[in-house]
């Protein structure tokens, strides 16, 4: 979408952005113009520069939400698309140089003690400054936040204090489970998957929304199209916090119900058709710290433990024509081949009175042979 609105607009630059909630540690796409009105220009502001910016210019209560629920000012997620025939001798001209400026991150809102070294930066975001005033630079808001953005650079501790504002977390609890999420509503998306609607939790102080538990290799699911070529529309039923891994290149989807825990894995070549499958097993449990002994530091950053009570995996580590669960037909004929193939062998194998005479002439010849040999 990002390319064909690139091209169609003729944008020498193009920012990929999401809905963006106020006060979220995110730049922002803003239009900035002079007071005279002049020099109008679409650029990235920084989020510790927008809402001061805001209050001194066109709102006193700065970044706000608006009746959407979210800020007027979307997110800008740093997926450039550049123009390359203004892109190139705008670098022969400057040299890649972008301006800088100094981001200080402060313990809190006192502002008295730095949270970590200040340093000076420059951001490829702010591009659009260098360029000619009648350059075209626009921006491509992706409305699935679910699908596009969920950072991890938060510690536990940011994070708790982030929730407790009221703004989104980004840390390893929320990045996990968003995986999750940003799988169910893939599978919703474009399969018409059924899970149900997704239940409130709570990880070491950190709100989540739990999702079943999918994860998609991208050997499966590369792309959204290969989910709908996968996957039938309503074939698949996911039971709260159940667990699907499907893992492989030739995996489909047919019909499926997982109240539980549910693992696939198929090489390249292996066919394998999910029609009519049903699992119901004690599954995967998250279990939050607070019900947990000595937690490792991973999981101290993640907020739980994973504790794997039962799991059905199927793995298909060889290339061939796969149907699960096997069809009763299939299972029929693969047991009478089964059969006639030990019928062929007993057919070919010497009857007990045969074999023990061919096994005492086999003795006597050996015994001459010796006998002959030692006469010799």
């Amino acid at each position: 979408a990002a390319l064909g609105l690139s091209a169609a607009n003729d944008y020498d630059m193009n920012s990929l952005a999401v809905p963006r909630k106020a006060k979220e540690a995110i730049g922002a796409i803003t239009r900035l113009t002079k007071a005279d009105g002049s020099g109008a220009m679409t650029v990235n502001v920084e989020y510790n520069q927008l809402d001061p910016l805001l209050r001194s210019t066109i709102n006193k209560d700065g970044d706000v939400n608006d009746e959407s629920g979210w800020s007027p000012f979307p997110g800008n997620i740093n997926q450039l698309v550049l123009k390359l025939a203004s892109y190139v001798p705008q670098l022969a001209a400057t040299g890649g140089n972008i301006s800088e400026f100094v981001n200080p991150k402060y313990k809190d809102a006192s502002k008295t003690a730095f949270k970590s070294s200040t340093r000076l930066e420059c951001m490829m975001q702010d591009y659009p400054k260098a360029l000619p005033a009648d350059a075209k630079v626009g921006f491509t808001v992706v409305n699935q936040v679910w699908a596009t953005y969920s950072p991890v650079k938060n510690s536990p501790a940011d994070a708790r204090a982030k929730a407790a504002e009221g703004n989104p977390t980004h840390s390893a609890t929320t990045g996990e489970m968003d995986i999750y999420k940003a799988n169910c509503e893939a599978l919703k998306l474009m399969a018409g998957a059924d899970m149900g609607t997704p239940q409130q939790g709570m990880y070491i102080g950190i709100p989540v929304e739990e999702w079943p538990r999918v994860v998609l290799s991208t050997s499966f699911a590369p792309c959204l199209a290969a989910i709908k070529e996968k996957v039938s529309q309503g074939s698949l039923l996911l039971a709260p916090k159940s667990v699907l891994l499907l893992d492989g290149p030739d995996i489909s989807v047919k019909n499926l119900r997982v109240d539980g825990a549910l693992v696939v894995r198929a090489v390249p070549g292996a066919a394998v058709v999910l029609d009519g499958l049903t699992v119901s097993n004690k599954g995967w449990t998250w279990t939050p710290l607070d019900k947990v002994s000595n937690p490792t530091p991973e999981e101290a950053i993640r907020g739980f433990r994973v504790v794997k009570h039962d799991t059905m995996e199927i793995v298909f580590d060889q290339p061939g024509q796969y149907v699960v669960p096997e069809s009763k037909a299939a299972a029929a004929t693969a047991a009478e081949e089964a059969t006639a193939d030990s019928d062929v062998r007993k057919a070919a194998a010497p009857s007990k009175d045969e074999a023990t005479a061919s096994a005492g002439a086999a003795a006597a010849t050996a015994v001459k042979a010796a006998l002959t040999e030692a006469q010799a």
